[in-house]
C-alpha cells in the first residue's frame, strides 16, 4: 500500500457556543458567524463605531444552534476513516473556560443528538468494521490525563501514581505503564470511558461549575490485520488521540485561590507551552521546536508538525465580557490552520498488539490439533478395548452355560447331592473366578474414565482460552453483528459526499474572495484620467483601512501581552507568599538534621525536567501536613 508523503494542513473549526441563562439579561453579542464562507466576526465593545471589525477565516465555523452531528459529518468522520486506513489522527479542542469543549468532545452519552465527538466515533469505528470483509480488527483503549504536569492513568484503581514520558525511535513519545484495555464493540468502550470520567479531575470556578481541572486524552488504537497480494498478513495500525483540554483562565475572573489557583497556573503554563510550539511552527525561522516545554507538548509532538493528521476544535462565547479570551482564542486558532503536518500509513510497526494476538492463537490452535489427534488415538484404543471386552464377555456366556449343563447333569447324581449337603468347594472357586473375572474389567473402566477426564479437563481449558483470545480479535462481517441495512450505509455515504460538497465549496469562495482584488487590478481599464484618479483614490483608501487594521492588531496584541503580564505577576506573587508560608514551616519546625537529610536525597531528574527525592527513611508527617496545608496571610 502507498504511503502518503505530502504536507497536510492542521483542519481549524470554530464553534460558538449559545448565551448561557446569566449572561442573556445583562450581555451583548459581539460574534458574527458567516457559515458559508467559513468566518467569523469579532466586535470590539469598547472601540468606536467606526474602527473596522476583525474578520477570520476558518476551515468551518458554526453558530449557536449548530448540532454535534453536523461538527462531527464535516470535521471527524474524515479523520476517523483515516485511522481505520493506519494513518495517526488528533482531535483536540481548545477555548477559554465554559466555553463548550468537553459538551463538543463528550456531549451527553446517552442521546443520539446531543453525544459529542467521542461517542460518536465509538459508533462510527465499529459500524465500519462491521462492514469489511477478510479483515481482522483489534481495538484497544486507554485514557489519561495531565493534572499539574503529572500524567495519571484513569483506568487504574490507584490513579494517583505518577506516570512516567519515555520516547523509542520506532514508536516515538509513549507513556510508561499506561493501562490498554481491549474492546469488542461500542457498549465495551463508553464503559471504559464513563469510569475514566469518574476520576478525572473537575472544581468550581466562578465561569464553570464542573470546570475542567486537567488535559484529558482519550486514545483509541485500531490494529488492522490483511492478507496482501504477496499471501502474507500485513498490519496497518492507526492510533486516535481525542484530547478534552482545559480551559485558559484569568484569576481576576475565575477567583481562583489556594489549590484552584495551583492548578490554573498549570493549566496557563501548559497551553502557554502548547501556543508556543504553534508559533514556532508556523514561524518557519524557529531551529528548535519547544515540545519538551510542558508534558502536553511532548504527548502532542507527532499531532502538531508531525506524523498525523489533525482537527484542532476551538470553542468561543459570544458575550462581550469575554472579548480579550475569544479574541485570544481566535488568533490561536488562526495561527494553528497554518501547522503542516506529514501523515503517513503506520505498516508492519514493531509494537503491533494484534501480531502478538495471532502468534498466540496459531500456538493454541496447534495444541488443540494435537489434543485431537491424541482424543483420535485414546478413542481408538478404547474401542479397540470395547470390542476385546465384548469377545471376552461372549467367550464367559458361553462358557456359563456349559458349566450349567456339567451341573445340572451332576445333580442328578446322588453322590452329587449328598457332596451339596456335606458342603463342598467347587461352586463356591467356580462362583469366586467369575466374580473376578467382572471385576477386572470394570477396574479397567474406570482407570480409563479417569484419563478421559483428564484429558477432557485440559482440552477444555484451551479451547477456553483459544476462544477468549479470537473473541478480541474482530472480524469484519462476520463477529460483530450488523446493526444497519444496505439503506442506512448508502445514507451515510451520501451524507459524507454532501459534506464533502460543502467543504469543497467552501474553499473555492474563499479561494475566490482572494483572487478577485487582483484579478480586478489586473482588468481595470480607464477611460479618462478622472475616472482613474477616483479609482486609484478608493484603492488608497482601501489600503489605508487596511494599513489602520494592521495598526489595531498590533495595538491589540500589546494589549493582550499586558494583561497576560499583570495576569502572570500576580499569580507569582500568590505562588510567592504561598512559598514563604511553606519556607517558614520549614525554618521553624523541622529539625536542621531532617532538612539536612532530605537535601542529600534530592536529585534532578534531566528526562523529566524535575527535582524527585530518592527513597529514605521518611520524615515527620505532621510536619508535611503542616507544610502542605492551604493557608491565607494577609
Amino acid at each position: 500500500m502507498s504511503k502518503t508523503k505530502h504536507c497536510e494542513a492542521v483542519r481549524v473549526v470554530v464553534r460558538c457556543r449559545p448565551f448561557s441563562k446569566r449572561e442573556r439579561a445583562e450581555c451583548e453579542n459581539i460574534l458574527e458567524i458567516d457559515d458559508k464562507l467559513g468566518q467569523i466576526t469579532i466586535r470590539n465593545p469598547k472601540a468606536p463605531p467606526d474602527e473596522p471589525m476583525k474578520v477570520f477565516t476558518f476551515d468551518s465555523v458554526y453558530g449557536w444552534d449548530s448540532k454535534q452531528s453536523d461538527i462531527y459529518d464535516d470535521a471527524v468522520r474524515p479523520l476517523v476513516e483515516s485511522v481505520l486506513q493506519g494513518f495517526n489522527g488528533t482531535i483536540f479542542a481548545y477555548g477559554q473556560t465554559g466555553t463548550g469543549k468537553t459538551h463538543t468532545m463528550q456531549g451527553i452519552t446517552n442521546d443520539p443528538e446531543r453525544r459529542g465527538v467521542i461517542p460518536n466515533s465509538f459508533q462510527h469505528i465499529f459500524t465500519q468494521i462491521s462492514r469489511t470483509q477478510n479483515q481482522k480488527y483489534l481495538v484497544r483503549s486507554s485514557y489519561l490525563e495531565i493534572y499539574q504536569e503529572e500524567i495519571r492513568d484513569l483506568l487504574c484503581k490507584n490513579n494517583n501514581k505518577k506516570l512516567e514520558l519515555k520516547e523509542n525511535p520506532d514508536f516515538g513519545v509513549y507513556v510508561k505503564d499506561l493501562s490498554a484495555v481491549v474492546t469488542k464493540n461500542a457498549t465495551e468502550i463508553e464503559h471504559v470511558m464513563n469510569m475514566g470520567n469518574q476520576s478525572r479531575s473537575v472544581g468550581f470556578t466562578n465561569m464553570n461549575e464542573r470546570s475542567s481541572r486537567s488535559h484529558a486524552i482519550f486514545v483509541i488504537t485500531v490494529e488492522c490485520s490483511e492478507v496482501g497480494p504477496d499471501g502474507e498478513d500485513h498490519i496497518r495500525v492507526g492510533k486516535l488521540n481525542m484530547v478534552d483540554l482545559a480551559g485558559s483562565e484569568r484569576q481576576s475572573k475565575t477567583g481562583a485561590k489556594g489549590k484552584r489557583l495551583k492548578e490554573a497556573a498549570k493549566i496557563n503554563l501548559s497551553l502557554s507551552a502548547l501556543g508556543n510550539v504553534i508559533s514556532a511552527l508556523v514561524d518557519g525561522k524557529s531551529t528548535h521546536i519547544p515540545y519538551r516545554d510542558s508534558k502536553l507538548t511532548r504527548l502532542l509532538q507527532d499531532s502538531l508538525g508531525g506524523n498525523a493528521k489533525t482537527v484542532m476544535i476551538a470553542t468561543v462565547g459570544p458575550s462581550h465580557k469575554n472579548f480579550e479570551e475569544s479574541l485570544a482564542t481566535l488568533r490561536y486558532a488562526s495561527r494553528a490552520k497554518n501547522i503542516k503536518n506529514k501523515p503517513r500509513i503506520n505498516e508492519d510497526p514493531k509494537d503491533a498488539l494484534l501480531r502478538e494476538f495471532q502468534e498466540e492463537i496459531a500456538r493454541l490452535k496447534s495444541q488443540l490439533e494435537e489434543q485431537g489427534m491424541l482424543a483420535k488415538e485414546r478413542r481408538r484404543r478404547r474401542n479397540s478395548k470395547r470390542l476385546s471386552k465384548s469377545m471376552a464377555g461372549m467367550e464367559e456366556d458361553i462358557f456359563k452355560e456349559s458349566l450349567t449343563e456339567v451341573w445340572k447333569a451332576v445333580q442328578e447324581e446322588s453322590e452329587v447331592k449328598h457332596y451339596t449337603k456335606e458342603g463342598s468347594d467347587v461352586p463356591k472357586s467356580l462362583t469366586w473366578q467369575g466374580s473376578s473375572e467382572k471385576l477386572k474389567p470394570l477396574n479397567e473402566h474406570r482407570k480409563s474414565m479417569e484419563d478421559m477426564q483428564w484429558d477432557q479437563d485440559a482440552l477444555e481449558k484451551i479451547i477456553e482460552k483459544y476462544k477468549t483470545m479470537e473473541s478480541k480479535l474482530l472480524v469484519g462481517g462476520k463477529t460483530i453483528i450488523d446493526h444497519t441495512n444496505e439503506q442506512q450505509k448508502m445514507l451515510e455515504l451520501k451524507r459524507q459526499e454532501i459534506a464533502e460538497q460543502i467543504r469543497r465549496e467552501r474553499e473555492i469562495q474563499q479561494q475566490m474572495m482572494l483572487q478577485d482584488e487582483e484579478t480586478l487590478e489586473m482588468k481595470e481599464t480607464f477611460s479618462s484620467l478622472q475616472q482613474e484618479v477616483e479609482l486609484k483614490t478608493k484603492k488608497l483608501k482601501r489600503l489605508y483601512n487596511k494599513l489602520q487594521f494592521v495598526k489595531g492588531e498590533i495595538r491589540d496584541v500589546i494589549d493582550e501581552h499586558v494583561i497576560t503580564r499583570q495576569e502572570l505577576e500576580q499569580t507569582q506573587h500568590e505562588l510567592t507568599r504561598e512559598l514563604k508560608y511553606k519556607y517558614l514551616l520549614i525554618e521553624n519546625f523541622i529539625p536542621p538534621e531532617e532538612k539536612n537529610k532530605i537535601m542529600n536525597r534530592l536529585h534532578f531528574d534531566s528526562e523529566e525536567d524535575q527535582w524527585r527525592l530518592q527513597p529514605g527513611h521518611s520524615i515527620r508527617k505532621c510536619a508535611w501536613q503542616k507544610i502542605n496545608s492551604p493557608v491565607d496571610l494577609q
